[in-house]
């Protein structure tokens, strides 16, 4: 199960303060639980590891096995924000590092579009495409969004051409509204094999329901032990009291705000959390970012980004405070052998695990940033695998539920986000935006 640890913090909080946020965040615990609060239309995820259907899981495994039947070795997924980041986070989390080179993996790359719109990337992935066995993933409400649907024209196009329209019927999945949409018709009339984004789930929201369920599936990763995980912190942080781990974190983070501390940067100690971050920044960003609220989500990659960030972080502006992702263990074994030279002056390192040293370096550096003004909150899992990946994922969105009530916000609209897409169809002149195109090349 998820701990989260703010002795970190203690030499910054004042500790009447922070029980007074403790209760502020139990109130928003409540208004969470009560299922009552703003946005509460949206709050479908909170139920979806105890309630995912067996015949939705058996529906994705019958597509993966059509698709190793027919040789399938490279898997498209199309979609943008919360429609790629959690099933890319689970494939990078779960992959061997080195997965592609060995050439040892039994099922096949899943690889992502449609979350740019990079001339190079989509042709690049068209020079795979040509390579490979492809069958493609297009994950969206309407069909309409730009940056996945022109992603999915290309895609489509391809299979098409290569396989015929009767097999790539068969080679192309849908994964959108239940009864509207452009692809939801597009769908039909193809006879597309399709899976349905719940109403009440936000994309950001949604990797335990099919939109992250099918690619992780289909990348061979063990989906069922991320929703056991789930589960597990479904039910621990459903219990109220100042302890629940959700409510911790929600309530210092928010008493840091109050401080002053308007920087949140997610830190890691191994590589294949890189996307846990990039999921957790759209999590946190979209739901609390709003009303002139919130906390800005930042990332780094330790021990690498120490030499990069690591200035800034120990000596810059004193906006930031720090949450350390800790896996306690690893799951391999490297031990660092002796020299008899030892000019590389690490013999006194002989026979310590690398792990070790990677634990010594995340202790150092929390102390070393606590000495110079960056407070330390600390959330662990015992080892990097499905089952805590899957506790993770329902801890972040459940405590994320929390916190931006007690900060005060809707934690499940993004009214903002359709500001840049306007002006976008605008300066593309889409039909209908002829007033508004006139109007920004004014401004060029």
């Amino acid at each position: 199960m998820v701990k989260v640890d703010v002795k970190g913090c203690a030499s910054f909080v004042d500790a009447a303060r922070y029980e007074s946020y403790v209760n502020k965040a139990l109130e928003a615990f409540d208004v969470l639980e009560s299922e009552k609060g703003a946005g509460n239309d949206f709050l479908g995820w909170k139920h979806l590891p105890g309630e995912t259907p067996e015949e939705l899981l058996a529906g994705c495994e019958a597509v993966c096995d059509s698709w190793k039947k027919l040789g399938v070795d490279l898997v498209v997924a199309i979609g943008i924000g919360g429609s790629y980041l959690g099933a890319k986070c689970a494939i990078e989390a779960l992959s061997h590092n080195f997965a592609k080179q060995l050439k040892k993996k039994d099922a096949p790359e899943v690889v992502f579009a449609g979350n740019n719109l990079s001339e190079e990337y989509l042709a690049e992935l068209m020079d795979l495409a040509e390579e490979r066995n492809v069958a493609c993933i297009v994950i969206s409400k309407s069909g309409t969004t730009t940056e996945p649907a022109v992603a999915f024209r290309i895609v489509k196009q391809f299979i098409e051409d290569r396989y015929g329209k009767a097999e790539a019927a068969v080679r192309i999945v849908a994964i959108t509204d239940a009864k509207k949409g452009a692809l939801k018709t597009l769908s039909t009339q193809e006879g597309y094999r399709t899976f349905v984004v719940p109403d009440n789930v936000g994309g950001r929201f949604s990797v335990l329901t099919p939109v992250g369920i099918l690619p992780i599936m289909a990348g061979g990763f063990d989906v069922r032990g991320i929703i056991a995980g789930a589960l597990e912190a479904e039910k621990a942080l459903a219990v109220r009291n100042a302890s629940n781990p959700a409510v911790v974190y929600a309530a210092m983070r928010n008493l840091l705000y109050s401080n002053g501390k308007a920087v949140e940067i997610l830190v890691n100690y191994n590589p294949k959390l890189q996307y846990l971050a990039e999921w957790w920044k759209q999590l946190y960003g979209e739901s609390e970012g709003k009303d002139g609220k919130g906390i800005f989500p930042a990332s780094v990659n330790n021990t690498a980004d120490l030499h990069s960030m690591g200035q800034f972080i120990q000596e810059g502006a004193r906006v930031m405070f720090e949450t350390v992702l800790h896996v306690e263990k690893s799951q391999r074994e490297v031990v660092i052998g002796s020299d008899e030279q030892n000019l590389d002056q690490l013999n006194f390192l002989a026979g310590k695990h690398v792990e070790h040293c990677n634990h010594m370096a995340e202790l150092g550096t929390r102390l070393a940033h606590i000495d110079g003004g960056v407070p330390q909150i600390e959330v662990s899992v015992p080892v990097l695998d499905a089952f805590n990946l899957g506790s993770l994922f329902y801890f972040f969105e459940f405590a994320c539920g929390v916190s931006a009530y007690t900060l005060g916000v809707n934690p499940f609209n993004q009214p903002g986000v359709e500001a840049y897409k306007k002006n976008m169809f605008a300066l593309l002149e889409k039909p209908g935006y002829e007033a508004a195109t006139a109007a920004l090349r004014e401004r060029l």
